[in-house]
């Protein structure tokens, strides 16, 4: 009979027990593991590893006392579907954790590795420390920059950190935001994704600074129809490829406020299309609309791309407002500073009265560019005198292969070798 008791006494711990909620089988408070090991509090199996990520996203989601699920490495987490994150939320990882998709993920466009949990957005989310393979080779079948595998894709959402990460071999951005604010992404490195690093589309108080970012389809750093923006300290470049991309910086605009855009203390090299490139589309409109302030930047071999006319090294139309002073432009193709739309006939915007400044900038060695080269190489350019003007104070122009100027001049510019 004691034996029956105690037995029937062991049959009811084991049940309480399995009914006590997973919380008590977890790390203490704030972090969540996740690992392929076995010692994770989820763990994977390299195969479908979206599940248990997920399901710690929606453990510290539903928890409070909990902010951080941690990936642990060295391990390769496959997934082959979108990792869901909430508010207050921080998803990092060991330097040696890596996120990969699958092989032919036959993802719908717009579909990304990353996104947010509630599609009326989330608030608070930090991204940092571990790798992303997007596994562009694994997915070849579809093209580059028609907005497959994005890496992140928020959309109505603030108080966003992307840093110390590694992104790489994709078919689409970085970290892409629509209808955000105060957004962050630094010290992170970006290599041959397949549109743009950072993209912030209709967003406000946009930061990036100190990445490492090799262009590929597109652009580094990209914002559309964003204010309060700066970008600096970050080191640019690309390759000499079909699909190495446009330029290293688009600042992009056809509505709204874009004031208050800063781009400074960054090194920009051997882009395929222009440095930086500034295209308002919006036509006419009120000149409080827009302020863009280039400082102290270098610029050299931008604008390789042999099969298109709109390189250099900023290239610009339909913007007011805007400075470029104190940067060095040493060897770029068509010119440093060059007012254009797509194309030297093409008409540009509409509207009137846009304004460049450009002050205190060494301008040297200005190449001519492959396509339709005659009549580029100038260390300044105005192909649209109509409607735009450059005003030139106090530069040093030296030895660029054309001349120094075209439809614009400057009675306060020196001639010397700077150096």
């Amino acid at each position: 009979m004691l034996k029956r008791k105690l037995g029937v006494l062991f049959l009811i711990g084991c049940f309480i027990l399995s009914s006590v909620p997973m919380v008590s089988c977890r790390t203490s408070a704030p972090m969540i593991y996740v690992a392929g090991d076995g010692s994770g509090d989820f763990n994977c199996d390299g195969k479908d590893d979206h599940v248990q990520i997920n399901q710690a996203l929606k453990f510290v989601a539903e928890n409070s006392a909990y902010t951080t699920v941690h990936l642990k490495g060295p391990f390769t987490y496959v997934i082959d579907n979108t990792l869901l994150i909430g508010s207050n939320t921080i998803l990092e990882g060991d330097s040696n954790a890596v996120i990969k998709l699958v092989d032919h993920a036959g993802w719908t466009t717009m579909k990304p590795l990353i996104q947010q949990m509630s599609s009326s957005g989330n608030h608070d989310i930090t991204i940092r420390g571990f790798e992303v393979d997007v596994n562009h080779d694994g997915n070849a079948e579809l093209a580059k920059g028609k907005g497959y595998y994005n890496v992140i894709y928020f959309l109505y959402t603030s108080n966003v950190t992307v840093h110390d990460m590694y992104m790489h071999d994709g078919h689409g951005d970085g970290l892409r935001i629509k209808y955000g604010s105060n957004i962050q992404f630094y010290n992170n490195t970006v290599y041959k994704l397949g549109h743009d690093g950072l993209f912030a589309i209709e967003c406000s108080n946009v930061e990036a600074w100190n990445n490492k970012i090799t262009c590929r389809t597109n652009s580094a750093l990209r914002v559309w129809n964003t204010k309060n923006v700066k970008f600096h300290d970050n080191f640019i470049d690309s390759f000499y490829h079909w699909s190495a991309g446009g330029p290293g910086i688009q600042v992009e605009r056809s509505k709204g406020d874009m004031n208050n855009i800063e781009i400074y203390d960054n090194v920009i090299t051997n882009t395929y299309g222009p440095g930086i490139w500034l295209i308002g589309t919006a036509g006419a409109y009120d000149k409080s609309l827009s302020s863009v302030y280039i400082r102290h930047n270098i610029f050299s071999d931008s604008g390789t791309n042999p099969s298109i006319e709109w390189v250099g090294g900023v290239l610009g139309s339909g913007f007011h407002n805007v400075l470029i002073e104190n940067n060095v432009f040493d060897g770029v193709h068509n010119a440093a500073v060059v007012n254009m739309y797509s194309t030297d006939t093409n008409a540009g915007p509409s509207g009137t009265g846009f304004t460049t400044t450009v002050r205190n900038n060494v301008i040297v060695n200005t190449q001519q560019r492959t396509k339709n080269a005659a009549g580029t190489g100038y260390g300044v350019i105005n192909r649209l005198p109509k409607s735009h003007k450059i005003v030139l104070e106090n530069n040093c122009l030296y030895s660029n292969t054309a001349g120094n100027y075209k439809n614009v001049n400057s009675a306060t510019d020196i001639y010397v070798d700077p150096l």
